[in-house]
């Protein structure tokens, strides 16, 4: 009778995570990337020197296991000129981020007072209908 029970309660659980991705806003495609960590900007010139290495070798797990161990095993003074490479695009990222605020503010402000297009469009429609009717 127990596992009955805790079936029910996952079933619960699953319920409501699924329900829950359906409320989530879309993607804005023109909002900007976030910068990549540290970490990743050193993977991303491990990743070239391990083909170079290793060009018979195609499993990303790999590759991502030993550029997780060469991090692991550096110091912070190795570490530093990729976390300054790091710092360095988080600080373009938030100047582009702001820009896009703004722009995405303004843009928003403008159309609040307009009506949408698409209710312009049947506002129109339905007044040519109008005069097609009288014209007839």
């Amino acid at each position: 009778m127990k596992a009955p029970k805790s079936t029910k309660k996952s079933d619960a659980k699953l319920a409501v995570k699924k329900s829950a991705p359906k409320g989530k806003a879309a993607k804005d495609p023109n909002k900007p990337k976030r910068p990549a960590s540290a970490f990743f900007v050193f993977m991303e010139e491990f990743r070239k020197q391990f083909k170079e290495e290793n060009p018979n070798n195609k499993s990303v797990a790999a590759v991502g296991k030993a550029g997780g161990a060469k991090w692991k095993a550096m110091s912070d003074s190795e570490k530093a000129p990729y976390v300054a490479k790091a710092d360095k695009r988080k600080k373009e990222y938030e100047k582009t981020l702001a820009a896009y605020n703004k722009k995405k503010d303004a843009g928003v402000e403008d159309d609040d007072s307009d009506k949408s297009k698409s209710e312009v469009n049947d506002e129109e429609d339905e007044e040519g209908s109008d005069e097609e009717e009288d014209d007839e």
